[in-house]
C-alpha cells in the first residue's frame, strides 16, 4: 500500500520540522471502521470555524455601509466572495492533507528567507487588521448589551485569552462546539430580524446577479472589496490548513483521498451556511435603512439604535447587539489560532498560547483604544471598513502561493489538484489581484 511521508523533502527546500498546532495535532478520531456518516460527521468543525470569518464585526460594518447606500446591489459580491472562498478553502484542506504542513509551514519550505519573512509580515498585518475589527465589534456588542463605554469594553476585549486557553485545554473538539453554538445564535438573530424587516425578495433575487456599475463606481467598488477581504480573508486561509491537521486521518494515498473528501463537504456546507448569514445582514441593511432612506448607515451603535423604530420591535436592537457580540467573541478563536499558525509556521517560534494572545491583543488594542477614545462612534466605523480592505490588500500574498502549492505535482504528488480546479484558482488569484489594483489606482488618482 502506498504510504505517503509528510516528512519526505520532494519539492520542498525544506523538510517539515514540526506538525501544525502540535498540542492538538491529530487529537481528533475519526472513526476509519465507523460508518460512512460518522466519519464525515468526525471531519465536521474546521469548516464552521473558517466560517466565522464570514461574519465578524468588520464584514458587518463593510455589509451595513453597502447595503444601506446601495441596497441589495452589492448582495452578489457576496455570492462571488462564497465562490471563491469554497474554492481556497478546498485547496487549504488539499495542501495541509498531501504535504502535512499549513500554509506557513508551506511558505517557509518552500521560499528563500526574502520571500517568506516578507509574506510573514504581510500575514501579521492582516491579523492585526482582523483583531482590531474583532476588539471594536465585540466592544460595541458590550456598549448595546450592558452599556459599557467602548473605551472599557475594549480593554476588556483582552480578557477573552482565558476563554480560549479553557477550551484548548479541555479539547478541540469543544473548541469548535463554542464556536458552532455561537453560530447558531447568530443565525437565529438574524432569521428574526429578517422577518421583521420583510424585504423585497425580488430585489433581493435580483441583487444576486453582477452589474458593471460595481467596477465603474469607486465608491461601490471600495464597499465590493471591504466585503471580499472581509470574506475571502488570509487569515481563514492559514486557519483552515492548520486545523484540518487535528484530524487523525490515516498516512496511505487513499486514506488522504477520503480526508480531503470529508474535509472539502465540511468546509463547503459551512460557507453555504455562512453566506446567508453574511447575505442576511447586507439585506438586513438594504431592507431597513436603504428602503427608508437612510443611505448612510456606517457605524454598528446607529444601527442599533434605528432598528427598533424601523421594525417596529423593541427587541430588535437586543438581538442585534447579542449577534454582535456572539460574532466578535468567535472571531477571537480563530484569530488566535491563525496567529498561533503564522508565528510558529513561518518562524519557528513557539510561544506559551497566553503569551502569544495577549500580545497579538495588545496590538490590536492601541490603535483600537485611540480610535475610540480620541474619534468616537464615526471612527471605529471608518476603521472598521479600513480593516477590511487593508485584509483584501493582503489576500494575494496568500492566495498565489496557496493555489502554485496546490498545483505542483512534485510538492502534492497523486494529491495534486486537477488542471480544472487550478485553472479556477488562478483566475480568482488574478480577479482579487487586479481589483486591488484598480482600488489602488482609483484611490491615487482620486
Amino acid at each position: 500500500m502506498d504510504i505517503v511521508n509528510p516528512n519526505a523533502k520532494a519539492g520542498w527546500r525544506h523538510e517539515r520540522e514540526e506538525a501544525s498546532l502540535s498540542d492538538v495535532y491529530r487529537s481528533v478520531q475519526t472513526h476509519t471502521h465507523g460508518t460512512r456518516w460518522r466519519r464525515i460527521a468526525a471531519f465536521l468543525g474546521p469548516g464552521y470555524m473558517v466560517a466565522v470569518g464570514y461574519m465578524d464585526p468588520g464584514n458587518w460594518a463593510t455589509s451595513l455601509a453597502g447595503g444601506s447606500k446601495f441596497g441589495y446591489a452589492l448582495l452578489t459580491v457576496a455570492l462571488l466572495s462564497n465562490l471563491m472562498a469554497i474554492v481556497l478553502q478546498s485547496l487549504c484542506a488539499r495542501l495541509a492533507i498531501a504535504s502535512g504542513r499549513d500554509l506557513a509551514q508551506a511558505c517557509r519550505d518552500a521560499y528563500p528567507k526574502y520571500v517568506s519573512v516578507p509574506l510573514w509580515a504581510f500575514a501579521e498585518i492582516a491579523i492585526i487588521a482582523t483583531d482590531i475589527a474583532e476588539v471594536i465589534g465585540t466592544a460595541i456588542g458590550l456598549n448595546l448589551l450592558f452599556g459599557i463605554p467602548l473605551e472599557l469594553g475594549v480593554l476588556i476585549t483582552s480578557l477573552d485569552v482565558f476563554l480560549i486557553l479553557y477550551l484548548q485545554k479541555i479539547g478541540f473538539r469543544w473548541v469548535e462546539a463554542f464556536v458552532i453554538a455561537l453560530l447558531a445564535i447568530i443565525a437565529v438573530c438574524f432569521g428574526v430580524q429578517i422577518f421583521l424587516a420583510d424585504p423585497e425578495w425580488g430585489a433581493v433575487i435580483r441583487g444576486f446577479f453582477p452589474t458593471t456599475e460595481i467596477v465603474s463606481n469607486p465608491e461601490m467598488l471600495y464597499l465590493a472589496l471591504g466585503i471580499l477581504g472581509a470574506t475571502v480573508m488570509p487569515h481563514n486561509l492559514y486557519l483552515h490548513s492548520g486545523i484540518v491537521q487535528t484530524r487523525a486521518y490515516g498516512h496511505t494515498v487513499p486514506e488522504k483521498r477520503q480526508a480531503l473528501t470529508y474535509a472539502t463537504i465540511d468546509s463547503t456546507v459551512a460557507l453555504c451556511f455562512a453566506l446567508l448569514i453574511n447575505a442576511s445582514i447586507l439585506i438586513l441593511a438594504a431592507a431597513a435603512f436603504h428602503a427608508n432612506g437612510k443611505t448612510d448607515v456606517v457605524e454598528l451603535g446607529e444601527a442599533s439604535s434605528l432598528l427598533a423604530p424601523l421594525l417596529g420591535l423593541a427587541i430588535a436592537p437586543t438581538l442585534f447587539g447579542i449577534a454582535l457580540l456572539c460574532c466578535g467573541l468567535n472571531s477571537t478563536v480563530t484569530a488566535t489560532l491563525a496567529g498561533q499558525i503564522v508565528m510558529e509556521g513561518f518562524l519557528k517560534i513557539r510561544l506559551q498560547p497566553w503569551v502569544r494572545r495577549l500580545i497579538t491583543r495588545a496590538i490590536a488594542i492601541v490603535p483600537a483604544a485611540f480610535v475610540t477614545i480620541w474619534y468616537g462612534d464615526k471612527g471605529t466605523a471608518e476603521l472598521l471598513i479600513l480593516t477590511q480592505v487593508v485584509l483584501s490588500l493582503q489576500l494575494s500574498f496568500a492566495v498565489f502561493p496557496l493555489v502554485m502549492f496546490t498545483a505542483s505535482r512534485a510538492k502534492m504528488g497523486a494529491l495534486v489538484a486537477p488542471r480544472w480546479l487550478s485553472a479556477i484558482a488562478y483566475v480568482i488569484a488574478v480577479l482579487i489581484a487586479g481589483l486591488n489594483v484598480k482600488l489602488l489606482f482609483d484611490f491615487v488618482v482620486g
